[in-house]
């Protein structure tokens, strides 16, 4: 499975936390453990990614930021993870 997070019988394994931490880390630039809508469009544009913008970066986070203040959590991170893969 090509996700950052395997399903095992409803039970995700180490390696998959690990392998989720990576691409947090990958996102989360400055190391303060909370991805930035600015730190979301920097990493996809890195990645060749030039359409998103500001505005669309926000709303990304918006999605997935389950106590609203603007940022991820590595938590918020990977229960993202989990109800997309689910």
């Amino acid at each position: 499975m090509s996700s950052a997070v395997v399903h095992l019988g409803g039970v995700e394994t180490v390696a998959d936390i690990e392998e989720a931490r990576r691409a947090f880390d990958r996102y989360d630039l400055d190391g303060d453990g909370l991805i930035t809508a600015a730190e979301y469009k920097s990493v996809m544009a890195q990645l060749g990614d030039f359409h998103v913008t500001e505005t669309v970066a926000e709303a990304v986070i918006k999605t997935k930021d389950a106590n609203g203040d603007g940022q991820l959590t590595f938590e918020e991170f990977w229960d993202s993870l989990n109800k997309n893969t689910a």
